[in-house]
């Protein structure tokens, strides 16, 4: 359950967002092109950082650049 304290662990890195155009999934209202997010873990195909929400999201790494 460490899913639960994500939002208060430490930050791993930072990434910066590309876009927020997607196929499937609505992102655009909780990702900002060229704003730059604490990511609080990662897996090998997503980053789950802090998004606009204020809460933790899981993202495809294709939406960002490491900073």
């Amino acid at each position: 359950m460490i899913h639960k304290t994500w939002e208060q662990s430490e930050t791993i890195k930072k990434v910066e967002c590309v876009h927020n155009e997607a196929d499937k999934f609505v992102v655009k209202n909780v990702l900002t092109p060229g704003k730059v997010y604490d990511v609080k873990n990662e897996s090998e195909e997503f980053y789950f950082v802090l998004d606009n929400s204020g809460r933790i999201g899981g993202f495809y790494k294709g939406y960002f650049k490491e900073v």
